[in-house]
Parts: C-alpha cells; structure tokens; sequence
C-alpha cells in the first residue's frame, strides 16, 4: 500500500445543512461531481467529501450511532500566519461551528485551537513555524535528521 490519503468523508446528519456550513460559511468550492447525496471539495492533495451518517454506516457495514463526545479523531488546518489562526476560528464560528479551545500558544512552539462543525467533527486550526505549506496549500513534513 503506498503512504497517501485519498479522500476523507464525514458522516453528516443533513447535507444540505454541512454543505451549507463548507460552502457558504467557511468559502470552500463543492465539486459538481457526485450525485445529490455526497458533496464533494479538492482540498489541496485530498478530496474531501460529505455523505450522510447513516448511509456512510450502511455502507461500512456498521449500525449508526449518534457519535457523541470525543470520537478520537481530529482533522487539522494548517495556516500560514499565526493570526490566520484566530481569523479561521471566527470564520467557522460566524459559519455555524463551536469553539471548543480558543487559540493559545502550543507546547510545541506554535499557535492552535479547535473548533468542532454543527456535527461535532473536530477540527484544529493550527500554525506550525516548522511546517512549509506550498502555494497550492500542500502541507510537506521537514526532512528526517
């Protein structure tokens, strides 16, 4: 298997409502690719995608459950600039989402928070000064020592 991700797909209780919240409140472009039950956005080297909770469960071959609480998953969204942390914060938050831990300095030299989307996925805004982000927004590791 080689060492990528494809695409990543969240579960959503309404669609047209998480589409909605990418779309309209954070400015992401849908892809007029899919049918009227996924929705899907290039997100730099990823393709990310909605479909609804208990179709995506279906599909895996698990029963639904309402998904409450930490799920131990976090997506993260790098940023360039310490202060386009606080700037995306306010933006998921004008666009519907909670904040669930405002920006603050990190332990690891840089800046984050998180904010979770009206289905609670959890995402953390983050600036890391050790991690370039090219122009076409891929994210690149430092070299190994």
């Amino acid at each position: 298997m080689e060492q990528r991700l494809s695409l990543i797909t969240l579960g959503v209780a309404d669609l047209d409502r998480s589409r909605a919240f990418y779309a309209d409140g954070l400015g992401w472009t849908p892809s007029t690719l899919g049918s009227g039950e996924v929705v899907f956005f290039q997100a730099a080297g990823v393709v990310f995608g909605l479909y609804g909770r208990a179709a995506l469960a279906a599909d895996a071959g698990l029963p639904d459950s309402d998904g409450a609480g930490f799920r131990g998953v976090a997506l993260a969204y790098n940023t360039r600039t310490r202060d386009e942390v606080d700037a995306v914060l306010a933006l998921a938050e004008r666009a519907g989402a909670r904040i669930t831990k405002p920006a603050e300095e990190a332990f690891w030299g840089g800046y984050s928070g998180y904010f979770a989307d009206p289905d609670g996925h959890l995402w953390e805004v983050a600036w890391n000064p050790g991690m370039e982000i090219d122009a076409a927004g891929h994210v690149s590791l430092p070299p190994d020592p």
